[in-house]
């Protein structure tokens, strides 16, 4: 800042004097420009004029910086004024013989504001929600000719005068979907063109607005309410009518374990699915957790899940492989708190265990022993079941069904002979004529003289040895003759003796008819079957 020229004291106190009392003369001072618009902090040349030409006194009274330069004349100085920061009137006196004058210049300073701030946002607006916008601005000059515009994108929502110190501007907008991702803004309008100016703008950092739609129905939740302790089960959350949907976030938790969901969106809809494996330090009640967050609020949906453990029941056989006629003892036991049956027949009483005795028979070889178990949890009936089989060791067995005793086949026919022994283990089946010649059990054989005669069957395992007798006829073919012969004369007398005793028996049905009508005897009707 440059320094104010010394002002003697008699300037001043005629200035004073000459504005307080005018001199009756006709000298009169003059100023140039008498009004002047400068930025502030600029610099102006004033010139002070004077109507006589020797004026005793001739200057400028103003606080501001001045330097007088070096283009005056006798009636006329001229003044540079630096560093105007505000508006001022400087004035210019003369003191002439035939009196004193004064006149003033008017300095207007202008000033883009030092402050133009939109209040911070919401961070997330709820749709169908006011939304107030507030603007202050610090500083700016003239005021009369600054103006505040708030603003969405580039549309102006509001435009007020400023006024006061700090200026104040506020609108309130309701917020729509098509509101997201907007930007809002304000803005100073200093209009100096009547001036012969320009418009200066300022416009204010730009805050995006965030709206949402979080509708108040909670989250659907579908999991299973009871879980098995190291299985997986499945949870899946949904949620419509969502916006903006991509920006919701879903937290799914099971107790303290936290799930990994993954998400499917749809234009207003998400729908979460996550795996959730359980171990033995799950066991119990848990609270299954969906949360959707949107914007600043959230959505909660709360399920319980049991946690149980139930192994299979445990089928326990006194030996799983026994000896005919030897005493076996099943047992079924489960869960402590589950409900068992053995083979259909439930425990008596009811509970965990149960047992059943009986003693080996061949008929038990290969038996199943199914034991059910029943567990009640949180209201659902879990069913488990085991099954064991018994095997039942006996010795070999030969019989009529399995290996008949007697065979007759036509010579040359194909034939093929069947022998089965039964028995646990499987008995090997050797049968001999004369105890070297073998019958070809099970294969297709043309039957041959030599096939004729009596075997000896011997079945033979571990569990001992039983032995059968089988003969086999062969017939020659003169014998198929004979017998075909006998057959046809059997046909042919059976035949002619039911045709004599059809004709014998209605003659005597006659004969007796012709008695009854000799003797007088009415005929009846004839009800039951007549006497031969």
């Amino acid at each position: 800042m440059a320094p104010s020229s010394p002002r003697p004291a008699l300037p001043a106190l005629l200035v004073l004097l000459g504005a307080l009392f005018p001199g009756p003369g006709n000298a009169q001072t003059s100023v140039s420009p008498p009004k002047v618009i400068l930025p502030r902090g600029g610099s102006v040349q004033v010139t002070c004029s004077t109507s006589c030409d020797q004026p005793d006194l001739l200057g400028i009274e103003t606080p501001l910086p001045k330097k007088e330069l070096l283009l005056g004349g006798n009636n006329w100085k001229v003044y540079e004024l630096s560093n105007v920061q505000e508006d001022s009137q400087p004035m210019c006196y003369s003191n002439c013989p035939d009196g004193q004058s004064t006149a003033k210049t008017f300095l207007t300073v202008y000033w883009t504001p030092e402050r133009v701030e939109l209040a911070p946002l919401p961070s997330w607006q709820p749709v169908g929600k006011d939304l107030t916008l507030r603007c202050q601005v610090e500083g700016g000059a003239p005021r009369a000719n600054l103006t505040v515009v708030l603003l969405r994108g580039e549309k102006e929502l509001k435009r007020e005068p400023a006024v006061g110190e700090p200026a104040e501007v506020t609108t309130t907008v309701l917020v729509e979907r098509d509101h997201h991702g907007a930007n809002f803004s304000c803005r100073t309008e200093l209009d100096l063109r009547p001036q012969g100016l320009q418009l200066f703008e300022n416009t204010s950092a730009p805050h995006q607005l965030q709206t949402f739609v979080l509708p108040a129905t909670p989250p659907q939740l579908v999991s299973p309410r009871v879980l098995e302790v190291d299985t997986q089960g499945t949870v899946v959350c949904s949620l419509d009518g969502l916006f903006p949907v991509l920006e919701a976030q879903v937290h799914l938790a099971l107790g303290d374990q936290r799930l990994n969901p993954t998400v499917t969106y749809g234009n207003d809809s998400f729908s979460a699915k996550a795996s959730v494996s359980v171990t033995a330090e799950d066991e119990g009640t848990q609270r299954l957790t969906c949360a959707v967050i949107l914007g600043n609020q959230s959505r909660e949906t709360l399920q319980t899940v049991t946690i149980y453990s139930f192994p299979a029941p445990n089928v326990i056989l006194t030996k799983p492989e026994v000896s005919e006629g030897t005493e076996v003892t099943v047992k079924c036991e489960a869960h402590p708190r589950a409900k068992v049956t053995l083979n259909g027949v439930p425990a008596q009483p009811v509970g965990p265990r149960v047992q059943l005795l009986l003693k080996a028979t061949p008929e038990d070889n290969g038996r199943s022993f199914s034991c059910s178990a029943t567990l009640e949890v949180a209201g659902q009936l879990i069913h488990k079941n085991q099954t064991r089989e018994l095997r039942v060791l006996y010795g070999p067995r030969l019989d009529e069904r399995d290996c008949p005793g007697n065979w007759t086949w036509p010579e040359n026919s194909q034939q093929t002979p069947m022998c089965q022994a039964s028995g646990n283990p499987l008995p090997e089946l050797k049968c001999l004529k004369d105890g070297t010649f073998p019958l070809p059990v099970g294969e297709s054989v043309t039957v041959t003289r030599d096939l004729e005669g009596t075997y000896l069957c011997r079945a033979r395992s571990t569990q001992g040895e039983v032995t059968r007798k089988v003969t086999v006829n062969v017939l020659s073919p003169r014998y198929e003759i004979v017998i075909i012969t006998v057959v046809a004369a059997a046909v042919i007398m059976g035949t002619a003796g039911l045709s004599t005793y059809l004709y014998n028996r209605q003659r005597k049905i006659r004969k007796y008819r012709l008695q009854q009508a000799q003797k007088g005897t009415p005929m009846k009707p004839n009800t039951q079957a007549t006497p031969p």
